[in-house]
């Protein structure tokens, strides 16, 4: 403190003298010189003045002093001119390059800008052709070299270019839409394996910015939650927070539920029990189950070389001893950003680093039962992340999509498995979206 006071005093009284410490030449010295205000040719002659010693100088020193000073004033007036003609030529290069540019674009035009958005396009239940090709897609994208840890990285990654719109705070919330006349404006959020009610965190600001309200779970050993994940037994042990949430619920209020991931097969197990109070179900690369179905089931229909890059993630866990079966699974954190987070921000790769919490197994292994009178009577939507999602690829969401078609199919192009995180806005548009559709007729 007391160093940036002397700098500042030095600026404000150029004349006063400086401190003995200066005049000696000690270390304090330098730190003063080092932070000093006063400009580089004053300090090269005022510094030399306090350094002599003895009587009075002669004349001659002294003219010899002021010639010195006057050239080294006229060499900076110089200098300055100089850099002032060359701002000069960059900004009048600068005034010629914009209107060169705005010359080029045309004025009050709807045609598409110069860089692709990733923006999500809808699209009703593909055929089987387009199914087949996209699955073709999948194993082709898996063949490229691999890394050190022996799974594919994503082809997609880039730095960011000129041409990409730079976003502010305030305009991460798309002005343009309108949450009038939606059948409910209430979300409840059910996060996928591992995860918790804390990665919603850019889901609810966004859809709270819209007049929403939103509701976050954290199932019962995730999250906040201190129950031991090594001793849940059942798909509806795991699941009785949210069934409690719908319990508390009145009884004409209804909600859109969404879920990730294994939060799939856990809200497909709350719209069975609760057809009523739910007027939507959108599923986000999550885990869309058949009836008597299990979540292991399904991942075991992945081709071997998607087996294998799981395997490499995912380490099980044993509370019972080796000899039973395993009572977890957690993950190698290591391989955290490769496999879920490839195409998402550092800090939310950190944050899931700290706070995934183990999985567990028998909710994975268990079949669900749903009716069509229930879980069928329920609006389903499914929102698949596309070529950069590696824990459910490409090829396995439309293998759900086929075998248990929902009521209509959005893609989020650029997206890891993790999209709030890496596409936060395109998925606040879908979601909001799918609120404005209007209930369906009854015949």
């Amino acid at each position: 403190m007391g160093n940036s006071l002397r700098c500042i005093s030095q600026e404000q009284d150029p004349n006063q003298k400086k401190p003995s410490s200066v005049v000696n030449g000690n270390s304090s010295e330098k730190h003063v010189r080092r932070l000093s205000l006063i400009p580089s040719f004053r300090r090269r002659t005022l510094l030399p003045s306090l350094s002599c010693s003895g009587s009075s100088t002669s004349s001659t020193s002294k003219k010899g002093g002021i010639k010195t000073k006057k050239k080294i004033r006229e060499r900076h007036h110089q200098e300055h001119h100089h850099d002032h003609e060359k701002d000069s030529l960059i900004q009048e290069q600068t005034l010629a390059a914009t209107n060169i540019l705005f010359s080029q674009t045309p004025r009050n035009s709807n045609s598409a800008p110069p860089f692709r958005r990733s923006t999500s396009v809808v699209y009703t239940q593909p055929p089987p052709a387009a199914v087949a090709a996209s699955v073709g897609s999948v194993s082709g994208a898996l063949t490229p070299k691999k890394s050190t840890y022996g799974y594919v990285r994503s082809s997609s990654n880039r730095q960011r270019s000129s041409t990409d719109p730079v976003l502010k705070p305030n305009q991460l919330l798309d002005k343009e839409l309108k949450v009038e006349g939606a059948e409910t404006k209430r979300f409840v959020l059910v996060h996928g394996g591992g995860f918790g009610a804390w990665c919603w965190y850019k889901t609810i600001t966004l859809l709270e910015k819209h007049g929403f309200q939103v509701d976050a779970v954290d199932l019962t050993g995730s999250g906040v939650s201190s129950f031991d994940t090594n001793n849940i037994t059942s798909l509806s042990q795991y699941v009785k927070p949210l069934l409690h949430f719908f319990d508390t619920l009145k009884p004409t209020e209804k909600v859109i539920l969404v879920g990730h991931d294994f939060g799939g097969a856990c809200m497909s197990y709350a719209m069975e029990m609760y057809p009523s109070k739910i007027s939507k179900a959108i599923f986000i690369s999550a885990a869309m189950l058949a009836n008597a179905q299990s979540t292991l089931d399904l991942f075991n229909q992945q081709p071997d070389s998607n087996y294998d890059l799981m395997e490499q993630v995912h380490l099980f866990l044993y509370a019972n001893g080796k000899k039973n079966p395993p009572t977890a699974v957690d993950f190698d954190r290591s391989l955290l950003r490769d496999f879920f987070f490839n195409q998402s921000p550092p800090k939310d790769v950190a944050l899931a680093s700290v706070s995934m919490r183990p999985i567990p197994f028998a909710p994975v292994v268990e079949k669900l039962h749903v009716s069509e009178k229930n879980y069928g009577s329920i609006r389903r939507f499914y929102i698949k992340t596309m070529e950069d999602d590696y824990a459910v690829p490409v090829s396995l969401q439309d293998a759900m999509i086929k075998s248990n078609p929902p009521e209509q199919v959005f893609n989020l192009k650029g997206s890891d498995h993790a999209p709030f995180f890496s596409r936060p806005q395109s998925l606040n548009r879908i979601l909001v979206e799918i609120s404005q559709l209007p209930p369906k007729k009854s015949s």
